[in-house]
């Protein structure tokens, strides 16, 4: 197995398995009561990321790894990991708001307000650039900039009629 085979099997695992708690997350916060913001931009996520691992096996699986950027995407893994144990079980792929909880303001929520979407904006440069395919981390950026403007706007919104109706 390459270097790139394995990189990718196991970034792919990650986010099989991010999927995983993603679903059980959200089960349990609409079981709390939390309410789905703006699911119509969703499936342009699912597509990006999918479109984004897809060429990444098709082009990159037989490129060198450039460790220089295989190290700026295990620090970035690092962050990953310190989003996902500050939100427990908030954590979810969708945007949902339980109204009556406080927002996350601990961790890296104290520092960045969508430390999540710095990772992902990170991960989706770096790894094509970890495997050599800078047209690709140009690309897929400029693509995922497009889908986390609707998205951090769609959120913002949400969470801005929230406070002002008191229930956040």
């Amino acid at each position: 197995m390459t270097g790139a085979a394995l990189l990718l099997a196991l970034v792919t695992a990650e986010r099989l398995g991010e999927l995983v708690l993603a679903r059980r997350n959200t089960a349990g916060l609409l079981a709390r009561g939390g309410v789905e913001i703006a699911p119509g931009h969703y499936p342009l996520v699912v597509a990006l990321h999918a479109a984004w691992l897809a060429y990444l096996w098709t082009a990159g699986l037989n490129q060198p790894v450039q460790i220089g950027w295989l190290a700026v995407f295990g620090l970035l893994q690092i962050l990953r990991a310190w989003v996902l144990l500050t939100l427990g079980s908030r954590w979810t792929t969708r945007i949902l708001v339980v109204p009556g909880e406080t927002l996350v303001a601990s961790g890296p929520y104290r520092i960045l307000p969508h430390p999540n979407y710095a990772v992902v904006i990170g991960e989706i440069a770096v790894l094509p650039l970890c495997l050599g395919l800078t047209g690709a981390a140009i690309v897929f950026s400029l693509l995922n900039a497009a889908v986390l403007t609707i998205r951090i706007r769609a959120e913002n919104a949400a969470l801005a009629e929230l406070r002002r109706d008191g229930r956040v």
